[in-house]
């Protein structure tokens, strides 16, 4: 036991154990937990390899361990935990690990450019706890590898699953960054209060959680994803399970975003959280900011299906709700397209976007161009309900097939929300503001109920409303303080389609959000980059209807 570091107890009677699992007690019971605390410069990997499930193996707080470890293939269902034994001051149980614990943390450091810690094919029921990984060297691939991307994990039996990470503190170099931080590559997996962050890359992509060959279910909750390229990624490259689609995916309470100083970092900058296959994914009470035009046009969400070249027709992003969120001071929000582009895939279908709030959509502040939602080849099933959005731009850009037969995008809805009109509301490729493109791009439609403040009601069907912007203002709380909720004698109360208040609940975005919400609800703006007034007329105290180009409306 001496020679690698090792101090084995029963945790039921508190009791040493030898090293064949003999103490005071007789023989080890698998009921019981065995805890094992490792001493500053022990064999992790041979603790790893040692381990029986139940054990709870303990790495002293402050201690490095430096090397490429392997989570091997256990028998059994009970979890092994490794996990930095306890001391004053680190996060409980559902809080949120930060940096400022990090002196609290054991660390596990890779010291190549393979990954830290990884999962052996077919292991289960792993629980890393209360650690800090750091990056790899040069910043190179991922720092945790969650099963396996390539095409060695090529069957469903021997994908590594049951596997949690709890308030883990995870991050790449400041300087140089860090391609990856989780490879989410397995089934039935945690990630849950933890802080990934500095994961960025000037020349190639890089996300603090991306996933394409595992199947789920993944719960991804209360964690900060601080990442250049996409924070959080399913799909994007090539499975190597045939007819794999990551399934079953709660994504709650996340604060995705990055610091406004990389915008002269020369980062490769994409979205903040990106769908390129996926099945049954619920997006809930996180909030997403911070995101710029950058290596692409600066949609924040994006719902595009990608068939890898030919190699996953089978590629899907389907069956998704994306409810009581708060996305706010990006160039743009939305982009969807019904199918891969530049080969064969599934569909984009069945969105469902509902009670949530959009503000400092600015392309003036962020570039881009402070559009809602752009749309393309006409995907089905989209519900938009709920939603109260301040944006610069339009509110839909629709495109795909010709102009004389745009793509059609089936029992569309958009109902119950505010939002601003701004230039060109809802407009297609060819075709004219309002009822022209909902009648051939989007045929059928439901699109009722909403106030489109600014617009002409001559082009759009009944049943909506046009005030003036300055109305609109009227309405909110506290626009300077980005304050939306309506005010008490509203006439936008209990006006909706259900006799609910039109835009957002901020009941229901309230305890979705948490803790958080306090934060995000009728407090001034945080962000030093995005000007208070830009939303403001400063000769009338209130926001003008649409800043065009130049500084003109």
């Amino acid at each position: 036991m001496r020679a690698i570091g090792w101090v084995v107890w029963l945790s039921v009677a508190a009791q040493p154990v030898n090293a064949a699992g003999q103490g005071a007690a007789g023989t080890l019971s698998a009921a019981h937990e065995r805890i094992v605390q490792l001493t500053a410069g022990a064999n992790l990997q041979s603790a790893l390899d040692s381990a029986a499930p139940g054990d709870v193996i303990e790495l002293p707080p402050g201690a490095t361990f430096t090397g490429n470890y392997v989570l091997p293939e256990k028998n059994g269902t009970a979890y092994i935990t490794i996990r930095t034994a306890a001391a004053d001051g680190q996060p409980n149980a559902n809080e949120r690990v930060t940096p400022a614990h990090s002196p609290k943390l054991a660390r596990i450091q890779s010291g190549s450019s393979q990954a830290a810690l990884r999962t052996a094919p077919g292991a289960r029921h792993w629980k890393l706890v209360l650690l800090e990984f750091g990056p790899n060297q040069g910043g190179v691939g991922d720092i945790i590898l969650l099963g396996d991307g390539s095409s060695a994990q090529s069957n469903l039996d021997r994908v590594p699953s049951d596997l949690v990470v709890d308030r883990c503190y995870i991050h790449g170099d400041p300087a140089r960054g860090q391609k990856r931080g989780i490879a989410l590559n397995s089934a039935s997996t945690t990630v849950i209060g933890s802080y990934i962050s500095d994961i960025k890359s000037t020349s190639q992509d890089a996300q603090a959680i991306a996933g394409w060959n595992g199947p789920g279910p993944f719960l991804i909750e209360n964690n900060y994803l601080e990442a250049s390229g996409e924070n959080f990624m399913l799909g994007g490259a090539t499975p190597g399970i045939n007819g794999m689609v990551p399934s079953d995916v709660v994504f709650r309470r996340n604060h995705v975003t990055r610091p406004a100083s990389w915008r002269t970092g020369g980062w490769s900058v994409k979205n903040l959280f990106e769908l390129k296959n996926a099945r049954r994914v619920l997006v809930e009470g996180n909030l997403f900011e911070t995101h710029w035009q950058g290596a692409q046009a600066g949609y924040a969400i994006v719902f595009t299906p990608r068939g890898e070249g030919g190699a996953a027709p089978w590629a899907v992003v389907e069956d998704v709700t994306f409810r009581y969120n708060v996305v706010r001071n990006v160039a743009a929000v939305f982009n969807f397209l019904a199918r891969d582009n530049a080969a064969a895939s599934g569909p984009l279908r069945r969105v469902k976007i509902v009670d949530n709030l959009f503000y400092g959509v600015d392309r003036a502040a962020w570039g881009g161009n402070g559009l809602f939602l752009q749309i393309g080849e006409g995907p089905a099933e989209i519900s938009i309900e709920h939603n109260t959005i301040i944006q610069t731009g339009n509110i839909i850009t629709a495109y795909g097939g010709t102009s004389g037969a745009p793509s059609a995008a089936d029992r569309f809805v958009f109902r119950d929300n505010i939002v601003l009109h701004n230039a060109n509301g809802v407009i297609g490729t060819g075709l004219a503001i309002g009822n022209d493109t909902l009648s051939k791009y989007f045929p059928g439609a439901a699109f009722y109920r909403n106030v489109l403040a600014g617009g002409n009601a001559s082009r759009y069907p009944p049943d909506n409303s046009f005030p003036a912007v300055d109305w609109l203002w009227d309405q909110f709380q506290n626009v300077a303080a980005h304050d939306y909720r309506l005010r008490p004698g509203s006439s936008l109360r209990q006006s909706g389609s259900d006799n609910r208040d039109l835009g957002v609940s901020y009941t229901a975005l309230s305890e979705a959000l948490g803790a958080t919400a306090a934060a995000l609800l009728g407090l001034p703006e945080t962000s030093p980059d995005v000007p208070a007034d830009r939303f403001r007329d400063r000769t009338k105290g209130r926001p003008p209807t649409y800043i065009r180009p130049g500084g003109s409306r």
